[in-house]
């Protein structure tokens, strides 16, 4: 199967096939790192041991700790979490004002006056994952070497390597435990014209079942990655409901294989607008509540502007928790770059920021960002994602 990638410059994005990936020495598989996590998953499973309590259902939605939610937002935005008491407010009047002005209502999230980030949107339903975690996932297609990480090792080396990163990532902020995850490719748009006239492979179930299998096996997430290619995602989406009706089964989707003009996915980057990550969000909504599932994550993929139009018309909801995702490769210049001009102007929720182990490296490049590097940005990223 042909996958087909980008290549960043200086001068833009390029298309080529991305090599083998740089090997993680050491990495040790540290069964324990996501079971704090899994209690999340959790809650309302317990067979009930009397007739009383098993005519009784969970709690339906949980409830938000909203002040935690708003000193974590805060927190991702380098602003100093003191400014917003009164009393430190107060005592930083003459020389901080802006942080007199942060502020927050029941029904939507911490905002400071003068700054795009945090911004301020309606707040998740309980048992959220973010922004009380970090979601450190692994990317790629079981039948491609050249997609990512999960085509390019066997499985128990991509969960070894998994545990490994997401402990360093826990490391490097104590403040924020980490979710590992696998982000396996569903839908891979091709390069050359399909049976189905969409110019996309859709993935048997045996290979959706062998991802969701890995994300189990560490008490993980499972993001379906969607490429459309010359379909859309009112047409995709819905064939991958039986495993979105699953607790710890999210999605993503990438307008650079949108290809609304009707040309080959590969040759151009391709384009989502509002239209098209609004009608998504709504339809993990309704997943959540007919399935009383906790809130969804969904991730949009993004590097160039045209990829994501009218980003300012996404609407998160109490269900559904919005990522962009800056997923274009190249040197560390050029990805703070594209981060800083490209997502982080743009506000919808949160951000992400994908690291190629192999792709990152290529000259100019002198390495791949650090650890410090990626949460030193403003917004610092949630989800982490690898290729």
């Amino acid at each position: 199967m042909a996958g087909m990638k980008r290549l960043q410059t200086e001068s833009g994005p390029y298309y080529l096939a991305v090599a083998g990936m740089i090997a993680l020495a050491g990495a040790v598989y540290l069964a324990g790192v996501s079971d704090a996590f899994a209690t999340v998953y959790r809650q309302g499973a317990a067979l009930a041991t009397s007739t009383a309590a098993a005519a009784a259902s969970p709690a339906w939605p949980l409830a938000l700790d909203t002040a935690d939610y708003n000193r974590r937002l805060l927190a991702l935005a380098h602003i100093p979490l003191a400014s917003t008491t009164p009393d430190a407010a107060r005592a930083a009047a003459t020389t901080t004002p802006r942080l007199l002005l942060a502020t927050s209502s029941a029904s939507t999230s911490v905002a400071v006056a003068g700054k795009k980030w945090p911004h301020s949107t309606v707040y998740p339903e309980g048992g959220a994952i973010l922004p009380f975690h970090r979601i450190v996932a692994y990317y790629g297609n079981f039948y491609s070497k050249q997609m990512g990480v999960l085509g390019e090792y066997p499985p128990d080396v991509v969960l070894a390597k998994l545990a490994s990163t997401t402990a360093a990532w826990a490391a490097a902020d104590p403040a924020t435990p980490t979710i590992p995850a696998i982000q396996y490719i569903a839908v891979v748009a091709q390069g050359s014209a399909t049976k189905n006239g969409k110019w996309i492979a859709r993935m048997p179930d045996d290979q959706v079942d062998k991802a969701l299998a890995m994300a189990n096996q560490i008490h993980g997430l499972l993001f379906l990655d969607v490429q459309v290619g010359q379909s859309n995602v009112e047409t995709e989406i819905p064939m991958l409901e039986k495993y979105l009706q699953m607790p710890n089964v999210e999605l993503a989707i990438d307008p650079e294989f949108s290809m609304k003009d009707g040309s080959a996915p590969g040759r151009e980057i391709g384009t989502m607008n509002q239209d098209d990550v609004n009608w998504t969000a709504q339809y993990l909504a309704k997943l959540v509540r007919d399935n009383k599932l906790p809130p969804k994550v969904l991730v949009v993929h993004r590097f160039t502007y045209d990829m994501l139009r009218g980003a300012a018309l996404v609407k998160p909801l109490p269900e559904v928790e919005v990522v962009v995702d800056m997923d274009g490769w190249g040197g560390q210049a050029k990805k703070i770059g594209t981060y800083t001009n490209i997502v982080a102007p743009e506000p919808i929720q949160f951000t992400g920021l994908k690291l190629f182990y192999h792709a990152d490296l290529k000259p100019p490049s002198t390495g791949m960002l650090s650890m410090k590097q990626v949460l030193s940005l403003t917004p610092a990223p949630i989800y982490i994602q690898y290729q």
